[in-house]
């Protein structure tokens, strides 16, 4: 659970959010950061992405679930495309050279950043490995996910199409 919940702004994005144990609390901006791309070293922030639905997903080598997020993560961004949507991932190996080699066995096409120092998951209040935040077109969190099933990703899909709609509306 994480220590401050966060609560959705639309009545149907609750719905949608808390069946995939999303944690609820009233919509706030998005915490910033700046971090390398784990190959390039290129900067990437959230800014870059603003206008977007964003799903910014926590991860590491070590974390069981990965297995299964990261590639249902990639065909969902895959069959949504960028131009509205993006996964971020970030990952929290201390070495960059084991979220390399973990991309290696499971690789995505999204932008994966590396935060060997841990300043981004206190700034979104980790407690738990993977966690993840969804995050409107303005920049507001809409929710946060801790853990990960192979059935989430229906839910993650109809929520991620929520967000777009209402971005589409406004």
């Amino acid at each position: 659970m994480l220590k401050s919940k966060w609560l959705c702004s639309a009545a149907l994005i609750l719905s949608l959010l808390a069946s995939v144990s999303w944690a609820e609390s009233h919509a706030q901006p998005a915490p910033t950061f700046s971090l390398p791309d784990i190959y390039s070293g290129e900067r990437n922030t959230l800014k870059q992405h603003q206008g977007k639905v964003v799903y910014l997903d926590f991860w590491a080598s070590w974390c069981g679930p990965c297995r299964q997020s990261l590639p249902l993560l990639n065909e969902l961004r895959n069959e949504l495309g960028s131009e509205y949507f993006e996964v971020i991932a970030i990952n929290l190996d201390k070495n960059p050279e084991d979220g390399k080699r973990f991309l290696q066995k499971y690789p995505v096409n999204y932008p994966v950043l590396s935060d060997v120092m841990g300043v981004t998951p206190e700034k979104y209040q980790l407690t738990g490995m993977p966690t993840s935040y969804l995050i409107d077109q303005n920049g507001q969190i809409q929710g946060a996910h801790q853990g990960f099933r192979s059935s989430d990703i229906d839910k993650i899909r109809k929520a991620v199409h929520t967000l777009m709609k209402q971005g589409d509306d406004s």
